[in-house]
């Protein structure tokens, strides 16, 4: 069969002969031509060793706030413009007591008083240098006097009656973000700002922002136990309350207390019974008697169920404490009866609104107007941008918006305790007024 015969010709056919291709030279590289650079990372090689200058240029740039009591100093302003803002706010908180609260109208007359409310060009005003956090609104009506905190521990004041440019100022007695701002109800002359790290007062007349409690847990809100302003409770990121006293010596708290909340967002006292308040936490609403709190195991007085996500804020209705509005991050708001204050609290409406504002934006608030007990507004992510007033029966009842003048989201709104004045903030520390 000739098998060793074809077996050696098939390996002689199949072997691998010479290559008859010939190869190219690689053309020589100029002299003086650029050199295609390699990144160190392709090369495997670590990066060279580079001072680290920048944090020690920020903090030059942007000085911590000591502890203790601060002048009450304007940034960047002349001190003639300095006194004539703070003037101006003492002379109000002077003329506040002969001003008399207005009666609740009826629902038709409420809406009118709405609708006749619009925002003009003169009525924005950047008041803060970042996002707005915070709006407390002076409660005299003589003038319209707004206080902004932002981001960065900056609290501006403006005059919106003064049409010039000095009508605005800013103060920076925090180091972070100010959380909730609050005109004392008693005395108008001392604002309270919260921030993470301390709770101050602002006191006009003194010129000075004193410093009330200052913890190493971060502080989240606040609200007074009593209309005289002395004592407030304090809620903290960590998920407990304290109870601050302005007349005990020291910025220590009188009493911290563990509710069970993985974190406390906001605390608000009853309009009437000032033994209880309301504490919203991560998925968590309830009312509990500051004089039953203990360091821990502490029992709510009733609870608010239903949230399925992040609960961003929860108020009781301003004059009987009736209702309670709270806001979750599940897309929506709900209304629950409070008149009885039982183990549950019943829930009476229920609203789908859009949350989601994001990482950029503060999270929604919704609050109710003083002068109406069963109406609360709330921001929008709705185009046009717009901020919503709804009824506690969950009925939308005015939208404030100005497609020429309002082009951003109000996230932190608050009405005038006894005018028709409505002011929102947004995340450039903006704030819209609309009015009269």
């Amino acid at each position: 069969l000739s098998v060793l015969k074809s077996a050696a010709r098939l390996h002689q056919i199949t072997a691998k002969g010479p290559s008859h291709v010939t190869k190219r030279a690689k053309p020589r590289k100029a002299e003086g031509s650029t050199v295609q650079r390699r990144s160190m990372r392709l090369q495997r090689m670590q990066p060279p060793e580079v001072p680290q200058v920048e944090a020690a240029v920020q903090e030059e740039e942007y000085p911590q706030v000591p502890a203790g009591p601060l002048p009450m100093a304007v940034d960047g302003q002349e001190e003639s413009s300095d006194t004539a803002l703070l003037g101006t706010w003492l002379r109000l908180s002077e003329m506040n007591s002969k001003d008399a609260e207005k009666p609740t109208c009826d629902m038709k007359r409420y809406q009118a008083a709405l609708s006749s409310m619009l925002l003009r060009e003169d009525g924005i005003r950047k008041v803060v240098s970042s996002r707005v956090c915070s709006v407390a609104i002076h409660p005299s009506e003589s003038a319209v006097l707004v206080a902004a905190g932002d981001k960065y521990g900056h609290v501006g004041l403006w005059d919106v009656s003064c049409r010039t440019e000095g009508g605005a100022h800013i103060f920076t007695p925090h180091n972070l973000s100010v959380n909730c701002m609050r005109f004392s109800p008693s005395h108008p002359a001392q604002l309270l700002s919260l921030s993470h790290d301390s709770l101050r007062c602002g006191d006009v007349s003194r010129a000075v922002f004193d410093e009330i409690c200052r913890s190493e847990d971060s502080l989240s809100s606040f609200d007074f136990l009593e209309d005289g302003a002395c004592t407030a409770i304090v809620g903290l990121w960590g998920g407990t309350v304290a109870v601050v006293d302005r007349r005990t010596p020291g910025t220590s708290p009188e009493l911290s207390a563990d509710i069970g909340f993985k974190v406390t967002r906001t605390v608000d006292v009853h309009p009437v019974d000032k033994q209880y308040f309301l504490a919203a936490g991560s998925v968590d609403v309830r009312v509990y008697d500051v004089r039953w709190l203990r360091r821990s195991g502490n029992k709510a007085v009733s609870t608010l169920h239903g949230h399925t996500k992040s609960v961003a804020s929860a108020y009781f209705s301003p004059t009987s404490g009736h209702r309670v509005v709270t806001v979750c991050a599940d897309d929506k708001l709900r209304v629950y009866d409070t008149s009885s204050l039982s183990a549950t609290s019943a829930l009476l409406s229920t609203v789908r609104h859009n949350n989601n504002t994001g990482r950029w934006l503060t999270r929604f608030r919704a609050v109710w107007d003083p002068k109406q007990e069963r109406c609360f507004v709330v921001g929008s992510m709705a185009r046009p941008r717009q901020i919503e007033v709804f009824q506690d029966t969950g009925e939308l009842l005015h939208a404030f918006c100005n497609p020429e003048c309002l082009g951003s989201v109000c996230s932190i709104n608050a009405f005038h305790p006894t005018r028709n004045v409505l002011v929102g903030g947004n995340s450039s520390g903006r704030l819209h007024v609309f009015m009269e």
